[in-house]
């Protein structure tokens, strides 16, 4: 049976070409929200046929990466996004639907799982890319690591580790663990936003970018959309996420060619840790981009292009053998 039609917003993607959404299911019963860009043409004139998942950061939706699908796309790329539990339109699972929150950190990978799996039923064209963002990085590695069929893998500003100062740490990790016996973990984090930061954040103190262009694209999609936003995480969230970022730092890199960004003005992720994955991660490439924010895909269209002409050469590479 194919997978019903789900909401999709054209004209706010910034996507000129072929989209369209559908609701999964994962093995859980929870209802995900994924995009399918298609390209124009794909052929060995636009570049060799194959599918990129995009898995977004926290926070995010599909949407967002329209420009950044229209430019894979343009070379002959399928790409394929999701909105992970949680956010986006997907099922939320608190109450509270601004608060973002996971049972458990591994149950993205069911996630993974439905939209693996709906890309065989749609019969797109193999290999099979990734493109991830900050959380979808975490989620992404555990899934290369777990065995997923990817060719390749591109990270930009990965959460391999989440930035906490090193006083705050260990105040962090108790935090989550009382939270949980009092009942507590379903409440927000503490220091983190009741709304979501683009709906209410000054461009000029922003984390994320430094292109007034894009913010105003980011912001111009919430404001029309208020399903969008999310605020800050739960506290569980937190736990599960330290739990997992620790857990995957005690593994080995996958035998994958592997490209890493990350922006020269990061102040969200882990940096060392991002450091430290890539030194020892074999056919791996980490590169920074001067001056830039979290979130360098969505930097101006220059710094884009040239990142994801890059992506682009990566991904013809690692199908070169």
């Amino acid at each position: 049976m194919p997978a019903p039609a789900a909401p999709f917003h054209a004209s706010l993607a910034g996507f000129d070409g072929a989209a369209e959404s559908l609701w999964l299911e994962a093995r859980d019963g929870v209802r995900l929200r994924t995009a399918l860009f298609r390209p124009a043409r794909a052929d060995a004139a636009h570049g060799p046929a194959g599918t990129v998942l995009l898995f977004p950061g926290r926070t995010e939706y599909v949407e967002k990466y329209g420009r950044v699908a229209q430019a894979l796309c343009d070379e002959g790329r399928h790409v394929v996004a999701i909105d992970w539990r949680g956010q986006g339109l997907s099922d939320r699972l608190l109450d509270d639907r601004l608060i973002g929150h996971v049972d458990r950190f591994t149950d993205y990978q069911h996630d993974v799982a439905a939209l693996r799996d709906a890309v065989r039923t749609l019969g797109l064209p193999e290999p099979l890319h990734m493109l991830a963002h900050s959380m979808g990085g975490c989620i992404g590695l555990r899934s290369a690591m777990d065995g997923l069929d990817l060719v390749s893998c591109v990270f930009s500003g990965p959460m391999w580790g989440i930035r906490i100062s090193a006083m705050m740490r260990p105040a962090a990790w108790a935090l989550a663990w009382c939270s949980r016996r009092f009942g507590l973990s379903h409440r927000l984090a503490p220091g983190t936003g009741a709304a979501s930061y683009v709906a209410g954040a000054a461009f000029d103190e922003n984390t994320l970018t430094t292109d007034r262009e894009m913010w105003d694209f980011m912001r111009a999609q919430i404001d029309a959309v208020p399903d969008f936003g999310l605020a800050g995480p739960s506290i569980h969230w937190l736990h599960e996420a330290l739990r997992e970022c620790r857990a995957l730092a005690r593994r080995p890199s996958p035998d994958m060619p592997c490209l890493t960004w990350i922006g020269g003005n990061e102040r969200i992720v882990d940096t060392p840790r991002i450091h430290d994955r890539m030194a020892r991660w074999p056919g791996g490439h980490l590169e920074i981009v001067p001056g830039a924010g979290h979130e360098v895909l969505m930097e101006d269209q220059p710094t884009r292009a040239r990142i994801l002409a890059a992506c682009l050469a990566h991904f013809a590479d690692a199908e070169r053998g």
